[in-house]
């Protein structure tokens, strides 16, 4: 028999945090009558107490209202708090409010630390300085009455008693982005104060057809199964779990109808990387690929378990890098179609190069079929489920963003308009596209739904979203495309490293501990010791910039022509060796040791 939860338990919605000297205490203040919860500053122990501790001269507090606590988590000598300092409304999910997290804060319990050796306070102050950067983590949204880790045919699958248990009991763990950092609290049984939260987009807009108003949701899940950064997490694991994987759904909402349509993307389930190495393609390496065939099974069986029928679509190059990725997929791809699985290669760039991507209608002809046998999920305005989505479409291309979005955007183009027919808001012969206000609102949807997803991944905005956009694609979008390129390739070579370990401590895929395997960062000397991007630029900037002078005034001075012929060669030389030595001016994660 499952636990059922106390209808007085609900999430608490406002909160008092008082910080004293010794303890930070946690107080209800949305008219709940629950005890407040006492965290030490000293060792992060836990408890309830039903009084404020008192107020003296050498106990003066600092007080602010706080809208949850994210988690606590343990690192060598200390425990961190995270609590949310601001939020925004940003909507509604089958009639519940949803908010967006503005603003997260990190509050340390390490005054043990003041004792502890020099080393460990060394590392202790590396690791404490990875939560400034997890203080910023985009996309962070939650609720605290739905749960918004499932989609709305899950959430209506779910059983009645399901229903009664605690929101973090219900969430799909796949989706629950505080899941280890709310570890401790869920051992002592905390549930008012266990807020799950889900990383990724929330997007809605409200459009008029005729006397009818129709609302149109677009919410987006990241797995934490793999999460990361583009260039630091590639691939698959050996369990099958992808990086970049996201849960796309999209909801319609209309004269107490619900229609749902889900999508998913991931990266090409292989053992494959790309090590950063400054060059802006890095190689792509695959690793282990006599177990290719059995991770795509295990990725695609997940799936089949989560979704039912699959149709996998791959977007990649025929040729170059991703074309060998390509074919590494689909051979192993081979292994896993059946009945219920297919795969489909579609050469994103060959047939619609960078401007006609209304050429994706070849695309959408070829898998018609699997869209309208496997449906979507349809409530009708008692409630009562009148249609189920049988199956999903998988769509990748290399970092799952800029061609897959494009993708997407048109199979939830085609999905709405299906849902449409069938409500009775188009006749036969409508679209979207017949609807000026409506084409533009849907448009900026999955234009924002991308870019969220991009700025998550590889820190910039998304590409080709000028055509998601507007429908087209347009000078201005080509070269802002352009300036987006080169920041994902500074982001990846040299902040990316830090925000993965930021990421890997939040998701607890490395336990921090003091062992002989975890020694101190070793001391560089030679060129690693002043080894620096920054460095290596101006001098190679200063080369060419001295190189070019030189040319200027060549004309018949063999003597010109000579430094310019030197001073090019001294600038190729020293990039050609940044090249090689790529990794001394990459930021790499160096702390971690792996969970077990």
């Amino acid at each position: 028999m499952m636990e059922k939860a106390d209808p007085a338990q609900k999430l608490y919605t406002r909160l008092r945090l008082w910080e004293f000297p010794d303890e930070y205490v946690i107080e209800p203040t949305d008219g709940s009558s629950g005890s407040s919860l006492s965290i030490s500053r000293v060792d992060g122990s836990i408890k309830l107490i039903d009084d404020i501790p008192q107020c003296t001269s050498l106990r003066v507090p600092k007080i602010q209202t706080i809208f949850g606590v994210v988690g606590l988590l343990k690192l060598l000598a200390g425990s961190y708090l995270l609590v949310i300092t601001e939020r925004e409304c940003v909507g509604s999910y089958l009639g519940h409010p949803i908010f967006k997290v503005s603003s997260m804060k990190v509050f340390p319990c390490d005054h043990s630390l003041k004792n502890s050796p020099a080393e460990q306070k060394k590392m202790e102050t590396e690791f404490s300085g990875l939560l400034s950067v997890a203080e910023k983590t985009p996309g962070l949204y939650f609720s605290y009455d739905v749960n918004i880790t499932l989609s709305a045919q899950r959430l209506h699958d779910l059983g009645d008693e399901s229903k009664l248990l605690p929101l973090w009991r219900q969430a799909d763990p796949r989706f629950l982005w505080n899941n280890y950092m709310l570890e401790v609290l869920i051992d002592h049984k905390l549930d008012p104060y266990l807020l799950p939260l889900v990383q990724g987009s929330f997007n809605h807009f409200q459009a008029a057809i005729g006397k009818d108003i129709i609302d149109v949701t677009l919410i987006a899940r990241r797995c934490t199964r793999r999460t990361g950064t583009r260039m630091w997490r590639r691939g698959a694991d050996s369990d099958g779990f992808v990086a970049n994987f996201v849960e796309s759904e999209q909801i319609v909402q209309l004269n107490g109808h619900t229609a749902s349509f889900v999508q998913v993307r991931g990266s090409i389930p292989l053992m494959w990387d790309q090590i950063v190495d400054l060059t802006y393609k890095p190689k792509f390496e695959i690793v282990r690929l006599e177990e290719a065939p059995r991770v795509a099974e295990r990725h695609i069986l997940d799936l089949r378990k989560k979704y039912g029928n699959v149709l996998a679509v791959d977007l990649v190059n025929k040729h170059g890098g991703e074309g060998r990725l390509c074919e590494k997929f689909a051979n192993a791809m081979q292994h896993v179609v059946s009945d219920d699985v297919r795969y489909l290669h579609f050469d994103f760039h060959q047939i619609c190069g960078h401007v006609h991507f209304e050429r994706l209608s070849i695309l959408y002809d070829q898998i018609e079929n699997f869209l309208i046998k496997n449906r979507y999920f349809l409530l009708n305005e008692k409630g009562e489920k009148v249609e189920v989505q049988l199956g999903v479409v998988r769509t990748n291309c290399i970092d799952c963003l800029d061609r897959t979005n494009v993708t997407q955007s048109m199979l939830g183009r085609k999905m709405l308009e299906f849902q449409l027919r069938r409500l009775g808001i188009f006749d036969a012969e409508e679209t979207i596209s017949t609807h000026p206000n409506f084409d533009e609102s849907f448009k900026i949807l999955w234009a924002n739904h991308g870019d969220d997803i991009s700025i998550q991944y590889s820190g910039t905005p998304a590409l080709k979203g000028d055509f998601v956009r507007y429908g087209q694609r347009t000078i201005q979008g080509i070269l802002k495309d352009g300036w987006n390129a080169l920041m994902r390739y500074y982001l990846n070579n040299f902040c990316d490293g830090t925000k993965q370990d930021a990421i890997d401590l939040l998701q607890g895929h490395f336990i921090v501990s003091v062992s002989r395997d975890m020694t101190p960062t070793s001391q560089k000397g030679g060129i690693e010791a002043i080894a620096s991007f920054p460095l290596a630029l101006s001098v190679i900037m200063t080369g060419f910039f001295f190189a070019l002078m030189s040319l200027r005034r060549v004309r018949s001075d063999f003597w010109q022509l000579l430094f310019s012929i030197l001073w090019a060669g001294g600038s190729l030389a020293i990039a050609a060796f940044v090249k090689a030595n790529g990794r001394v001016f990459c930021n790499r994660p160096r702390l971690h040791q792996p969970r077990r």
